[in-house]
């Protein structure tokens, strides 16, 4: 059989859920995508929901709070959900540029690389008796004379000190409380897998998204480890040598893409779908193969899916974008996109109503 785009896309939508849906629950979803974007909340819930049969808002909240998931600072610099036993790796990734050892670093909080195992260790213990604030954690730094400086900084927001905790294994996120996010230990996550070596960690995350968010080309791959998750160019590429040495290459309409040999006869036997679906902006569908890739995003209209609008899909392909205005779903489907599927536009309209527990009424762009 010749693959072409078409049996690839569709492929990625069953191993993202997405066509046909799944069954699982919220963990079975994260676990699936590897990270999943938790900001803002409601792109979070229908990131998640969209991928559920039955699922309701605030399903990926609840998940937190019961800690099946945990929130962490990951790609981009951005917090993201992760199960337990996964994360570790992701967050071994991106603390592998060693980024809070930049000079920059070192001079505006005042820490050099040797002062953060000791500086770890205070803001784990003063984690100690349960989640704490940005104001209590604050607070806390301001107690100690060795970190009373940095007091100020974490009360004013500026949560950029707090990332390499994350990165490091120490501090995640939880629920908000007083209207303030909450820092909480990793490893009192039930299921917490700790941090596994690096060498271990950098090709299991590549082997991943090939599972995942493949076929691909290396270059995208690479791409995916070393600009999203800031993992060190030369360290990618290793990493990319050794799993590209187990792995199979197919030849998609004359691009050569890695394939996990286990996706294979599935790839093979997976036939182009028609599915249309709504997803939230910075989805992981667009975000992890980027809005560079043309077989995803159309690139006359990668720069308003750069702006994390909201991407409607059709066939696997962004064909336009929607919004919720009140009572309205607004959806603006390009002209170039093709003729408008419009009973499964309808089909989709009422399944979000369904999901946010409102009345929606759709409104079409254009009209026509």
């Amino acid at each position: 059989m010749v693959l072409t785009w078409g049996n690839v896309l569709a492929w990625r939508l069953g191993r993202q859920l997405l066509d046909p849906v799944g069954t699982g629950s919220v963990v079975d979803v994260v676990e699936r995508l590897g990270a999943v974007p938790a900001w803002p909340d409601q792109a979070l819930e229908v990131g998640i929901g969209v991928r559920r049969t039955g699922g309701r808002t605030g399903d990926g909240t609840r998940a937190l709070e019961e800690g099946e998931v945990v929130k962490v600072f990951a790609f981009r610099g951005a917090v993201h959900l992760m199960t337990p036993q996964d994360a570790g790796a992701y967050l071994v990734v991106r603390a592998s540029n060693r980024q809070w050892e930049l000079k920059s670093w070192r001079d505006y909080y005042r820490l050099e690389p040797d002062d953060w195992p000791r500086f770890r260790a205070y803001v784990r213990e003063a984690l100690d008796d349960g989640p704490l604030t940005r104001s209590e954690l604050a607070a806390a730094l301001g107690r100690s004379r060795r970190y009373r400086h940095l007091r100020e900084i974490v009360a004013e927001g500026n949560v950029t000190l707090l990332k390499p905790l994350s990165w490091q294994g120490d501090v995640g996120l939880g629920l908000p409380r007083d209207g303030e996010e909450t820092y909480v230990r990793l490893d009192r996550t039930p299921g917490w897998g700790g941090l596994p070596d690096l060498e271990e960690a950098g090709p299991r995350v590549i082997t991943a998204y090939l599972r995942t968010y493949g076929p691909a080309v290396p270059e995208r791959v690479h791409d995916h480890v070393s600009k999203s998750l800031a993992a060190p160019a030369r360290a990618v590429t290793r990493w990319l040598a050794d799993v590209e040495s187990r792995v199979e290459h197919v030849d998609v309409e004359g691009e050569r893409l890695l394939v996990h040999p286990d996706d294979l006869d599935d790839l093979h036997a997976t036939r182009p779908s028609a599915s249309v679906r709504l997803i939230p902006g910075r989805d992981p569908w667009v975000m992890a193969p980027g809005t560079t890739d043309p077989h995803v995003v159309p690139p006359a209209h990668r720069e308003v899916i750069s702006r994390t609008a909201n991407p409607v899909l059709h066939r696997g392909v962004v064909a336009g974008t929607w919004a919720v205005r009140r009572d309205r779903l607004e959806v603006d489907w390009w002209p170039d996109s093709g003729r408008v599927p419009r009973t499964a536009l309808a089909e989709e309209s009422a399944e979000l109503a369904r999901f946010l527990g409102r009345e929606l009424e759709l409104s079409l762009t254009p009209a026509a």
